[in-house]
C-alpha cells in the first residue's frame, strides 16, 4: 500500500490542488461549509504520503522534515485552520515534485552516459554474420561496426578504418581517426567509416561500464560539508520541535508555535550541498573528467601543490625511437630485436616504444625465457640464451656493468638534446644505446598557466628519466622544481615530505610505477585513456581524454562546486533566519512561510544547476602551442 501511495504521489498532488481551487471558488460564492469540506478533503489526501514518510523516518529514529510538517498539519487540524493545512500540505508535495524534477536535471550527465550504452552488436561467428544483444558478446568475438554504429566492447581494430566519436568516454566531441591495431572503447560511435574489431573487454569490464559505475558511486558519496550538514540536521530538527514547544509555552499561541515549526524546517540547508556536489560531478563526467565523490571534490579544491610524472603526463606518452647506436660488431636490427624481446614484459612507455619500433621494422620477436621488471630502472631478462639488461644508468650500476667513456659521452650528449638514452647490455657488456624522444603535450603550457591562475602555488616534476631531459621539460613548461632518476618509492617519499610540510598535494601520473605516489598524495590523478587500470583505480580523479586542460577544468570546477555549496548553505540559513524573525513578529503566516520555504529549496537547486554549464576553458587565452615542441 505504501508503495502504491508513493507511486501515485504526483496524482495526489494534482488532486489536492484541484480540491483547493474548488474550495476557494466555493468560498467566493459564500459557501463556507462546502469550502471547508473541500479543503479538509484536500488536506487528508495530501497528508497521507507525508505522514507515511514521517512514520518511516520515526521507525529509523530520524527526525525528518516530513515529521515537522505532520505535526504542523495536526495542529492546524486542531485549530480548524483548513485553508492553511491544505495549502501547506499541497505546497510540500508540490515542492517535492519540483525538487525531484530539478534533481533529475542535475543527474542528466549520468543519464546521458547511460543512454549512450550500446544495446546490440553484429558479430562474425563460424563464418556467419549475426546480430546479438551486447550482453551476449564475449572476449574474442570479431565485431563489425559500420557508420553510425556503436562500439559494443573494448578491443582493437583488425580491419578497416574510421573516425570515431569518443565523447562518451573522453568528453571530446571531435572524431578521432582509428586504424588497424588502434584501441577502441565501448560506447563510442563510428562517425564515418567501417571497422572490424576483436573484443577484449566486455560487459562490466569495459571502460564505458566502469565510467558509469564510478560516476554513480561518486554522486552517492558525500563531501565533508554534506556529512557535517547531515549531523547538524539530526540535531537541528529535534531542536526545532523543542523550540516550537518553548514558543507555545511563552506565548500560549498554538498557531504561532505551529508556524514556527514549519518555517524552521531545514529543507534548503540539507539539500543545498548534495545537489551542488551531484551537479559538479555530473559536469566533470560530461567533460571527460571522473571525480570520485564529494569528498574528493572538497579535497581537490584545497590543493596548492601539484606533482607531475613526466612521461605520458606532461609529455604525450607516445615516444619514438630516434636513433640506435651500436658499440660492437652486433647488427643494429639484432640489437633492437633482442632489446624489444626483453621489453615485451614491460608496461612502461619506453619499453613499449622499443617493441613497436621492432615491429615497425618487421623484426621477429620471440618470447622471454626468464625476465624481471626493475621498476624505475628497466628490464633484466634471458633472451635467446643471452643475459639482457635494458634500462638506465642505475640498472647498469646495479648489474655491475661497466660504462666506458665513449658510451657515457654519447649518452650524455643525447640526454642534453632532450632524448632518453636506453642502455642495452648483452651478457654483461653494453652493446648499444637506443635514443627515444617524447614530445610535450600541446595543451601543457595553457593547462599549467590556468592551474596557476586558479590557485596552484607550486608545480614539481618527479621522474625516473635522466636529469637533462627533466630539466629541458621543466624549463619549457615553467615548472618550479624537478627531481630525476627516481624510483617509485622515491616519488612516494617526496610526496610524503611535501604533505609533512603542510602542502595539500595532487599527484598526476599514468603508469603502474606512479600508482604508489598517486595513492599517497591527498589527490591522485590518472591519465585515463592511455593510463593503466591500476593507476585509474588508485586515482581520485581520472582524465579520460588524456588532456591536461581537463585537469585545469577539474581544479577550477572543484573550487566552483565548493563555492556553490557555501552559497547554498548561507542562502538557506539566511532565509530561515529572516522567516523566523517574521514569524515571531507576526508578519509571516503559515501558508506564506511554507511557500517561501519551498521556494528557497528550489532556489538552492537552481543555483547548483549552474554548475552543469560551468566551463573554465577561457576562449580569451591563446597560446602558440606548436612553439612548445619547436623550442
Amino acid at each position: 500500500m505504501i508503495y502504491t501511495i508513493n507511486k501515485y504521489k504526483n496524482y495526489i498532488t494534482l488532486l489536492s490542488f484541484l480540491l483547493i481551487v474548488t474550495g476557494f471558488i466555493s468560498g467566493l460564492l459564500n459557501n463556507d461549509d462546502i469550502k471547508n469540506l473541500f479543503l479538509l478533503i484536500a488536506t487528508i489526501f495530501a497528508s497521507v504520503p507525508i505522514f507515511i514518510k514521517a512514520y518511516q523516518a520515526l521507525r529509523m529514529k530520524v527526525f525528518s522534515i516530513d515529521l515537522l510538517v505532520s505535526i504542523a498539519v495536526i495542529g492546524a487540524f486542531y485549530l480548524q485552520e483548513y485553508t492553511e493545512s491544505s495549502v501547506v500540505t499541497f505546497l510540500f508535495l508540490f515542492g517535492d515534485y519540483l525538487e525531484a524534477r530539478t534533481l533529475e536535471k542535475t543527474r542528466s550527465s549520468l543519464k546521458e552516459l547511460i543512454d549512450m550504452a550500446p544495446q546490440e552488436a553484429i558479430v562474425n561467428r563460424g563464418g556467419k554474420t549475426i546480430s546479438i544483444s551486447v550482453e551476449e558478446v564475449v572476449a574474442g568475438d570479431r565485431i563489425i561496426i559500420r557508420s553510425g554504429g556503436k562500439v559494443p566492447a573494448d578491443g582493437r581494430i583488425v580491419s578497416g578504418q574510421a573516425y570515431l566519436n569518443e565523447a562518451a568516454v573522453t568528453g571530446e566531441s571531435i572524431p578521432a581517426a582509428k586504424n588497424i591495431e588502434d584501441k577502441v572503447f565501448s560506447g563510442t560511435i563510428v562517425d564515418n567509416g567501417y571497422i572490424e574489431m576483436i573484443a577484449e573487454k566486455v560487459g562490466d569490464d569495459t571502460t564505458f561500464a566502469k565510467i558509469i559505475e564510478l560516476v554513480e558511486e561518486a554522486q552517492e558519496s558525500k563531501s565533508k560539508t554534506e556529512k557535517f550538514l547531515d549531523k547538524f540536521a539530526s540535531i537541528y530538527t529535534p531542536a526545532v520541535v523543542l523550540l516550537s514547544v518553548l514558543v507555545y509555552v511563552i506565548t500560549q499561541d498554538l498557531h504561532l508555535s505551529i508556524t514556527f515549526l514549519v518555517i524552521a524546517c531545514p529543507g534548503a540547508l540539507v539539500i543545498g550541498a548534495p545537489v551542488s556536489s551531484v551537479a559538479g560531478i555530473g559536469n566533470g563526467a560530461k567533460k571527460g573528467v571522473l571525480i570520485k565523490g564529494g569528498e574528493v571534490m572538497d579535497s581537490l579544491s584545497k590543493v596548492d601543490t601539484i606533482v607531475f610524472d613526466k612521461t605520458g603526463t606532461l609529455t604525450k606518452g607516445k615516444p619514438e625511437v630516434t636513433n640506435i647506436k651500436v658499440f660492437n660488431n652486433l647488427d643494429t636490427n639484432d640489437l633492437l630485436r633482442l632489446a624489444a624481446q626483453a621489453e615485451t614484459i614491460s608496461e612502461h612507455h619506453l619499453g613499449q616504444t622499443i617493441v613497436n619500433e621492432a615491429k615497425a621494422r618487421s623484426l621477429k620477436i620471440g618470447t622471454v625465457e626468464n625476465g624481471e621488471v626493475i621498476k624505475g630502472n628497466g628490464i633484466r631478462a634471458m633472451v635467446e640464451g643471452h643475459t639482457m639488461s635494458v634500462g638506465n644508468r642505475k640498472l647498469m650500476k646495479t648489474d655491475k656493468i661497466t660504462i666506458i667513456k665513449e658510451v657515457s659521452d654519447y649518452a650524455l650528449a643525447q640526454e642534453k638534446e632532450g632524448y632518453t638514452a636506453i642502455f642495452v647490455a648483452v651478457d654483461g657488456e653494453i652493446c648499444g644505446i637506443i635514443s627515444i624522444a617524447d614530445q610535450i603535450r600541446e595543451d601543457a603550457v595553457q593547462a599549467l598557466t590556468e592551474l596557476r591562475n586558479s590557485g596552484i602555488k607550486k608545480m614539481i616534476i618527479l621522474t625516473g628519466d635522466n636529469q637533462h631531459t627533466a630539466e629541458i621539460v621543466a624549463n619549457r613548461l615553467g615548472i618550479d622544481e624537478y627531481h630525476a632518476e627516481l624510483l617509485p618509492e622515491d616519488k612516494v617519499k617526496y610526496v610524503k615530505e611535501l604533505k609533512e610540510r603542510g602542502h595539500i598535494v595532487a599527484m598526476a601520473g599514468d603508469g603502474i610505477n606512479d600508482a604508489p605516489a598517486i595513492a599517497t598524495a591527498d589527490i591522485g590523478l590518472a591519465m585515463g585513456k592511455g593510463g593503466t587500470d591500476i593507476s585509474m583505480e588508485t586515482a581520485d580523479v581520472v582524465l579520460m581524454a588524456d588532456k591536461l586542460m581537463q585537469f585545469s577544468h577539474a581544479y577550477a570546477l572543484s573550487k566552483a562546486t565548493v563555492r556553490n555549496m557555501r552559497q547554498n548553505t548561507f542562502l538557506a540559513i539566511l532565509i530561515v533566519f529572516v522567516l523566523l524573525v517574521g514569524v515571531l513578529f507576526g508578519s509571516v503566516h503559515l501558508a506564506v512561510g511554507m511557500f517561501i520555504h519551498e521556494a528557497s529549496v528550489l532556489i538552492v537547486i537552481l543555483n547548483a544547476m549552474r554548475l552543469l554549464r560551468f566551463n573554465y576553458i577561457k576562449k580569451s587565452v591563446f597560446v602558440e602551442l606548436n612553439a612548445v615542441n619547436a623550442a
